[in-house]
């Protein structure tokens, strides 16, 4: 169970990329009246929507728990990045679309290109700083798998989101810059309304993507495989243990949820076996810290 990966520095950084970003977008849209441009000024500003939505579950999640949720908040950040993949589609990618079709049958020619690409340049700059400092929180959990593996496989749901966010973004901006330069090349209104076709139909796909993803945590998700071996290996090698029966795990944001049970070796007597069992279950504690329950059953049979 790695960890070390700071979620909300990811966070942080992707939002304040964005928001200049978003500035200097719609700035550059007006003056151009490039819908490609537009599409990514919209793009932006929904990405910056979504940061602050995952920021406000990052910190709902933190929450205590209560009588009525005794396991805490920690799935909240689900919901959370759920709603934001929902935003990505619509606000980012419908809208995208929109802009795009209605270009292509409303051509207008495009001003000030090099004002356009001068934006985009450095709409790109910014938004690789982004995703390189997302990309250095997932480095600290993906291990010897690939980005690839470690997306499809990942329990952290908001850096799911900021990494599909990030790359799309980042795509996004490169998809309209070559439509701008295409434009101011050609001469040829039809390149910057393809852009924005191109654009949203990018981003449903990433949105597609990571709702997918979300949705299996919001389902009710247990640690990865690996860790779940590691755990098996670890109770099976405690001195006190004849034998693990089964062993149910389920992440709760950050924290997880543990349920064992195990046959044990004689101990001889109740009093010697509670004490083993609570060697166990601090021992478990230490090595695996975001099992933060931990449900011990001794047993003859699963």
């Amino acid at each position: 169970m790695a960890g070390g990966a700071d979620s909300t520095k990811a966070v942080i950084y992707a939002l304040g990329a964005n928001g200049a970003i978003a500035i200097s977008k719609y700035v550059a849209a007006f003056i151009t009246g490039s819908g490609s441009m537009l599409a990514e000024a919209v793009h932006s500003t929904a990405d910056c929507g979504n940061q602050a939505l995952l920021l406000f579950g990052l910190k709902r999640a933190k929450r205590a728990p209560s009588d009525d949720y005794p396991l805490g908040y920690g799935k909240e950040i689900y919901f959370w990045s759920f709603i934001v993949a929902i935003m990505l589609f619509s606000v980012g990618g419908l809208f995208s679309l929109y802009e795009g079709w209605h270009k292509l049958h409303a051509p207008e020619p495009l001003s000030y290109p090099l004002v356009a690409l001068g934006v985009l340049a450095f709409g790109i700059v910014a938004e690789g700083f982004s995703t390189w400092g997302c990309l250095r929180e997932v480095n600290k959990l993906r291990g010897s798998r690939t980005t690839w593996e470690w997306f499809r496989s990942s329990r952290n749901a908001e850096l799911v989101v900021i990494l599909g966010e990030d790359l799309a973004a980042l795509l996004g901006l490169t998809l309209a810059f070559v439509a701008v330069l295409l434009t101011w090349v050609t001469g040829n209104p039809m390149w910057d309304a393809l852009g924005g076709i191109a654009i949203g139909a990018l981003l449903i796909v990433v949105a597609v993507l990571v709702g997918a993803e979300v949705k299996r945590l919001l389902v009710g998700q247990g640690v990865e495989s690996e860790v779940r071996k590691e755990m098996m290996e670890f109770l099976a090698a405690q001195p006190a243990v004849e034998r693990v029966l089964n062993l149910l795990t389920l992440h709760m944001g950050e924290d997880v949820m543990v349920a064992v049970k195990v046959r044990m070796r004689e101990q001889g007597g109740q009093e010697a076996l509670v004490g083993a069992i609570n060697a166990i279950e601090a021992a478990f504690a230490q090595r695996f810290p975001q099992a933060q329950w931990i449900f011990f059953e001794p047993d003859i049979a699963d």
